[in-house]
């Protein structure tokens, strides 16, 4: 045994230190969610996901992320996408939509979720990922950032990848509820209160600029709401009258206080519960 004192901190330290994390069989799912604190990919074999076919009132957002997709798995120039918008009106169920429509047709491409308190792990996973032949959707859903939140500068490891680059096998798509990733009081108080109100909130600010794609979503009118209700009966043989499906589906939005998509699978999942119908 070594007799010098830093000699055996370093090997001390060397023994604390994790392993570094080897990459995972890509093949053995086309799904993942990535955990730190040990870092790994975990492989989700069962996609929560709806088919696109029922995804109502969003065709342009549709035909434009399918589109720039397609392009990326085909491994041509493709943007970051952002979603953002209306809550509950299918920003996340778009993305997970949209991979299984381009996977279908016949292209090997990956989805990886990370969770947003988990950016400043980014590098790390951008590594992993970069030494692998297969494509990746790195996905992040309800994306913002508060007061005094520093996760935004780890997004730009993703965003603009630095010296290296973002990984040419790598594309971010992320959802928000905010256009700018930040609330719309935080914007206005910063730049009253700052010496120089332009600066204070541009760096910020800017990171929504980096996506080459800014996709919206409104709320949904009663119309295209009672058709996604319609959808979701044909697609699993919900057998329903028109007259009583729009008083029943008016009565639940109306007990939400909001009309969306999330509202109108929540009164089709009521709905099936009580006609015996499994999901």
């Amino acid at each position: 045994m070594t007799s010098d004192p830093m000699e055996r901190i370093a090997a001390a330290l060397e023994r604390m230190s994790p392993a570094p994390l080897e990459a995972p069989d890509f093949g053995a799912a086309d799904a993942f969610v990535w955990h730190v604190e040990p870092d790994r990919l975990h492989p989700v074999r069962d996609v929560n996901r709806v088919d696109m076919e029922l995804l109502v009132g969003i065709n342009r957002s549709r035909d434009t992320l399918l589109d720039n997709t397609r392009h990326f798995a085909k491994g041509l120039p493709a943007n970051n996408a952002l979603l953002w918008g209306a809550r509950g009106m299918g920003k996340s169920s778009l993305v997970k939509a949209v991979h299984a429509a381009v996977r279908a047709e016949g292209h090997d491409l990956k989805i990886v979720e990370l969770q947003r308190e988990d950016l400043p792990s980014v590098g790390r996973l951008l590594n992993i990922l970069r030494g692998s032949d297969a494509r990746f959707i790195l996905f992040c859903d309800d994306l913002s950032f508060g007061h005094d939140d520093q996760h935004y500068k780890s997004l730009k490891a993703v965003l603009d990848g630095g010296i290296e680059g973002r990984p040419e096998n790598v594309v971010f798509y992320a959802t928000s509820n905010r256009r700018h990733l930040m609330p719309r009081d935080m914007i206005e108080n910063e730049r009253s209160s700052a010496i120089n109100p332009s600066e204070a909130t541009e760096e910020k600010v800017s990171l929504s600029d980096r996506f080459g794609l800014w996709l919206g979503f409104h709320p949904c009118d009663q119309d295209e709401y009672l058709s996604m209700i319609r959808g979701y009966c044909e697609a699993h043989g919900i057998e329903i009258d028109d007259a009583t499906l729009r008083a029943e589906a008016i009565e639940w939005q109306a007990t939400r206080g909001s009309r969306s998509g999330r509202v109108a699978w929540q009164y089709f999942t009521d709905l099936a519960g009580r006609r015996g119908v499994s999901l």
